[in-house]
């Protein structure tokens, strides 16, 4: 018997003395009738589901068919490749072994003459470089020996000029020392020559002395103003 969610809220009961609460009774109906309402669309929902999955199956099963048959024809055709492609592999390895044997012939006889030039131009370049390292050893000898003698010579010149150095520094001494003792004669002879010039005083008759200091002569006064328009002996000197 199918039942519907609109039978269920409009079921009705006798009533009865002491029968059921009829408002626990129509709560209860109405929520039974929710509960069928959505198991109606949830099986309704699946029905759908089903029906599109049966039709996905059709078209996989379709696809299955195809597939297998294509694979069939695939197996069929790569066996045959795989025959013609073994044989032409045959082939090819042959014409490659062929090949190989010639290359590997030519680079052999390649890599012989590459060795007996390398060897001869190795040889060339050991005697050679051994040459230069002689001349290179003589140069340094010979730098060597000049480098001694040109060190000799500089000691000598050197000592040479050392002792012309103090050989000058000497004489320079010497000569300003003659120089100042000639000087000092000099200004020795001057001032002698200029104290036998200057007047002697007269002899007086002695005086009582005064009090009041005497006033200098004519005579002494002279030999002082000379005396102190000249220079000095150290400023002559100097």
């Amino acid at each position: 018997m199918k039942i519907t969610p609109i039978e269920i809220r409009q079921k009705e009961f006798e009533k009865v003395f002491r029968g059921y609460d009829k408002e626990e009774v129509d709560a209860y109906l109405q929520s039974l009738s929710q509960e069928w309402e959505r198991l109606l669309d949830e099986t309704k929902e699946l029905k759908m589901r089903l029906e599109v999955t049966e039709k996905e199956v059709v078209k996989l099963r379709e696809v299955e068919s195809t597939l297998f048959k294509t694979l069939k024809t695939a197996e069929d055709t790569g066996a045959n490749m795989i025959q013609q492609a073994n044989k032409t592999a045959e082939l090819h390895l042959k014409e490659t072994q062929i090949k190989a044997e010639a290359l590997l012939n030519d680079a052999k006889f390649k890599a012989k003459s590459i060795i007996e030039e390398a060897e001869t131009q190795s040889r060339y370049l050991i005697d050679e470089m051994e040459h230069e390292t002689r001349t290179l050893l003589d140069s340094c000898h010979d730098l060597e020996v000049f480098r001694d003698n040109l060190i000799s010579e500089l000691k000598n010149l050197a000592n040479d000029t050392q002792m012309k150095a103090k050989k000058v520094e000497e004489k320079s001494a010497k000569s300003d020392l003659n120089h100042i003792v000639s000087k000092l004669k000099a200004l020795q002879k001057q001032y002698n020559e200029r104290t036998e010039e200057s007047p002697r005083p007269s002899a007086k008759p002695k005086e009582e002395p005064s009090s009041a200091p005497s006033e200098p002569t004519v005579e002494e006064e002279a030999p002082r103003k000379e005396n102190s328009g000249s220079q000095s002996f150290f400023d002559q000197i100097g």
